[in-house]
């Protein structure tokens, strides 16, 4: 008798349900679904359910139409949903305006960053071109892959 409920209720759940372009698991709670979103993380995601009005408990796959779209519409407002102060990308260098990047956008914005570090020959550029550590970390220990480490001993 079980089995027959448990057949009815996997028929019910969407196991994958999309938002912001990125396919998110339908079998856990929508706060750590939403997680899966690059740019979102708990404390995002927790203000994000609440904006849009769902529980936060509910599995994401058994979220209705409605709840699902209004999921989205806060994802797709997430910068006046979420204080100014939470943002991602707060000033930015082109635009000088506030914005938090979310999804597929925000390796692509990395990779510019980079680029315009690389191009300006800003310090962080020119070490992220020669593969060394960019943050102030030493590096007379550590650091050293893809050349040998140690003395060379004459045979």
């Amino acid at each position: 008798m079980a089995d027959n409920f448990d057949e009815e209720v996997d028929e019910e759940i969407q196991h994958i349900v999309r938002v912001a372009g990125t396919d998110l698991e339908g079998k856990t709670q929508v706060l750590y679904s939403l997680t899966g979103l690059k740019g979102v993380n708990r404390r995002t995601a927790r203000i994000l359910v609440h904006s849009a009005g769902v529980d936060p408990k509910k599995k994401m796959g058994y979220l209705s139409e409605d709840e699902i779209e209004r999921l989205k519409d806060a994802v797709t407002r997430i910068e006046s949903v979420l204080p100014e102060w939470m943002l991602n990308r707060r000033k930015d260098v082109l635009t000088g305006e506030n914005r938090h990047i979310y999804g597929s956008d925000l390796p692509l914005v990395l990779r510019e960053d980079l680029n315009m570090m690389k191009k300006t020959r800003s310090y962080t550029g020119i070490r992220h071109e020669h593969g060394l550590k960019v943050r102030g970390q030493r590096t007379k220990s550590t650091g050293r892959r893809g050349s040998v480490v140690g003395v060379r001993l004459k045979r």
